[in-house]
C-alpha cells in the first residue's frame, strides 16, 4: 500500500490488522479527534495490540566484582540512617530500565551492604520484597517482630505491608545482600505505600528464628495458632538445606533440558509461590550441564550462587562467576552452560510470574530449530 498506511509489519497486510491509507480527509478527522482528547484506534492498534510479546528491557549483566566495590564505597559515602536504605540500583541497560527504576520488567533490583553496628530504620510499603545474601556474618532482618539471622545463600521474605528493619550484629562482619522488590509494578498500579516506625528499630516480640524452625521442616506444626497470612510462614530458606534438597533431586531426576535441576521456593502450606508478586527459584547445573533455549512470558533476574558458565540471551553470550547479576527480559530465547567440567554451579532467581499466573498469561515456549540452540554472536 502506498500513502500514509498504518502497516509496518508485512503480516498487518491481513483481513482483522488495521491497514487504513490515510487521506486529507482522515488527516483532518485525527485533529477533530485530538481536540476532544480522542483518538483513531486503527492508527495505533497494530502497536498496542502485537502479534507476540515486545519486550522493552535488554539483557544485562552486572559483575559481582564491580559491583561489590561501589557497594563497599557507599559505605565510606553515606550513612545508612540518612539514606533510608543505602541501595546501589541495578538499572537495566534500556530507556525503560532507567525511566521505571527497574532491572527488567517491573522488576526492582539492588544491591545493599551494612557494616558491624550499622542498622536500616524501620519502616513499611505496599511493594514486596525479598532478599539473596551474598557475603557475610551476623546479618539480620526484624519483619513484623519477628527476627531472623541470615547467612551466605540464604534467601529471606520481608512481605509488603509488614514493618522490617535490617542490620548487622556488632561482632559481625560487613554483609552484602540483592535487594528484589515489585516497586514499579505498585508505581504502575498506582497502589504503593510507604511509612516508616515511630522507633529506629523494631524491638523483637518473638524468639530468633521462630518462623523458620516452626516451619521451615516442612511439616506443619501442631499447637501454633493457624497461619493464614498470604505468604509463606518460612520467612528464611536458608541455603544448605536448599542445596541438600537440589543433590537430593538430582539423584532421582533427569531435570529440565532447559534450566537442569530447579527447585521453587514455596510457600509449605500452599504449595504454591512464597509471596504473592514475585516467585524465586534456585537451581542445579550438572558439571558440563549445556540446556536448550526456551522463552517464557515473565521476566527473571539471576544471581550466580556458585560456579562458572555463560547464558545466551537473545543471540548474546553473557559469561558469569559467582554473584554476578543478569537478566532475562520477558518472551527472550535463554538457555545455560556449565562451562566446569567437574562442578556444578548453582543459579539462584527472582521472577514475576506469580503475577502472570493470576492474570492467566504465564506462557512458555521451547526453541525447536538447530535442536534448540540459538545462533550466538560471541
Amino acid at each position: 500500500m502506498t500513502g500514509n498506511s498504518t502497516i509496518i509489519d508485512p503480516r498487518d497486510d491481513v483481513l482483522g490488522r488495521a491497514r487504513v491509507t490515510d487521506t486529507p480527509e482522515l488527516e483532518a478527522f485525527y485533529e477533530e479527534l485530538a481536540g476532544r482528547n480522542a483518538g483513531a484506534f486503527w492508527k495505533r492498534a497494530n502497536a498496542i495490540e502485537p502479534w507476540e510479546p515486545e519486550t522493552r528491557y535488554r539483557p544485562t549483566l552486572w559483575r559481582y566484582a564491580e559491583m561489590r566495590d561501589m557497594c563497599l564505597r557507599a559505605l565510606d559515602l553515606v550513612k545508612p540512617e540518612e539514606a533510608g536504605r543505602r541501595v546501589v540500583t541495578l538499572l537495566n541497560d534500556s530507556d525503560a530500565g532507567r525511566e521505571n527504576v527497574a532491572v527488567c520488567g517491573w522488576l526492582f533490583s539492588g544491591m545493599q551492604a551494612m557494616r558491624p553496628g550499622e542498622i536500616t530504620p524501620a519502616h513499611k510499603h505496599t511493594a514486596s520484597a525479598h532478599r539473596f545474601i551474598m557475603e557475610g556474618k551476623g546479618a539480620y532482618t526484624v519483619v513484623d517482630g519477628h527476627p531472623i539471622t541470615l547467612g551466605a545463600n540464604d534467601y529471606v521474605l520481608t512481605p509488603g505491608g509488614c514493618w522490617h528493619d535490617h542490620g548487622v550484629v556488632a561482632d559481625g562482619a560487613v554483609s552484602i545482600w540483592q535487594d528484589g522488590l515489585d516497586i514499579p509494578l505498585m508505581n504502575s498500579l498506582e497502589t504503593n505505600f510507604y511509612a516508616v516506625y515511630d522507633q529506629p528499630a523494631q524491638t523483637a516480640a518473638f524468639p530468633v528464628d521462630d518462623l523458620p524452625l516452626s516451619y521451615g521442616s516442612g511439616l506443619r506444626p501442631e499447637g501454633v495458632p493457624a497461619w493464614e497470612k498470604p505468604y509463606s510462614p518460612v520467612m528464611v530458606y536458608r541455603w544448605e538445606a536448599t542445596r541438600d534438597a537440589l543433590w537430593n533431586l538430582a539423584k532421582v531426576s533427569d531435570g529440565s533440558p532447559f534450566d537442569g535441576h530447579m527447585l521453587r521456593y514455596s510457600n509449605p502450606l500452599t504449595g504454591g509461590w512464597a509471596l504473592q508478586t514475585m516467585g524465586a527459584h534456585m537451581q542445579l547445573l550438572k558439571a558440563g550441564f549445556r540446556g536448550k533455549a526456551h522463552r517464557h512470558t515473565g521476566n527473571v533476574v539471576y544471581n550466580v550462587a556458585g560456579g562458572r558458565g555463560y547464558s545466551i540471551i537473545g543471540g548474546e553470550r553473557f559469561d558469569w562467576r559467582t554473584h554476578d547479576i543478569f537478566c532475562v527480559p520477558a518472551w527472550v530465547w535463554h538457555e545455560h552452560v556449565n562451562l566446569d567440567p567437574s562442578e556444578e554451579a548453582f543459579l539462584f532467581s527472582f521472577n514475576d510470574f506469580p503475577v502472570m499466573e493470576a492474570l492467566g498469561v504465564r506462557i512458555e515456549e521451547a526453541l525447536q530449530d538447530n535442536d534448540g540452540h540459538q545462533p550466538c554472536v560471541l
